[in-house]
C-alpha cells in the first residue's frame, strides 16, 4: 500500500471500532459498558492518528489521547475544542481492562459515543472527506 494511503487505513479501523460500539450499544442487554466505552477509546485514538498520517507525522505507538491531540493541535490548533472530549475519552483505553478499577455508568456509555461521533466529524472535516 502508498503510505500516502496509510490514513485511510487507520480511519477503516476508527470506523469499525465504533461500529463494534454502536452494535454492541443498540443490540446487547444488559449493555456491556466496558467493551463499548474501550471501543469508543479506540476509536478516536485511530482518527486522530490517522489525521497525523494524512499530515505526514508518524503517530508513537501510544494510547494517551491527550498527547496525541497535542500532537494535532500542532497541525490545526483547533483541536484544542476536542480536549474535554480526549480526556473523558482515554480513561477507558486501558482501566476497563482491569477489574474494579472503573464503574462505568449506561450515562458514560452515551457520553463516551456521542464524544466519539464528535470526534470522528471533526476529524473528517479537517481533511475534507
Amino acid at each position: 500500500m502508498d503510505e500516502n494511503e496509510d490514513w485511510k487505513q487507520w480511519f477503516r479501523l476508527a470506523e469499525l471500532d465504533f461500529s463494534v460500539a454502536e452494535h454492541l450499544a443498540a443490540n446487547m442487554y444488559p449493555t456491556p459498558n466496558e467493551p463499548i466505552c474501550f471501543h469508543c477509546q479506540q476509536s478516536a485514538e485511530k482518527y486522530l492518528k490517522g489525521y497525523l498520517v494524512f499530515n505526514g507525522t508518524e503517530p508513537p505507538k501510544i494510547h494517551a489521547l491527550p498527547i496525541l491531540l497535542e500532537m494535532c493541535e500542532k497541525i490545526s490548533a483547533d483541536y484544542s475544542e476536542l480536549f474535554k472530549k480526549c480526556v473523558f475519552l482515554n480513561k477507558f483505553g486501558t482501566l476497563p481492562r482491569y477489574p474494579n478499577e472503573l464503574e462505568i455508568t449506561d450515562d458514560d456509555v452515551r457520553v463516551a459515543l456521542g464524544f466519539t461521533k464528535d470526534i470522528k466529524e471533526f476529524v473528517k472535516n479537517r481533511i475534507k472527506l
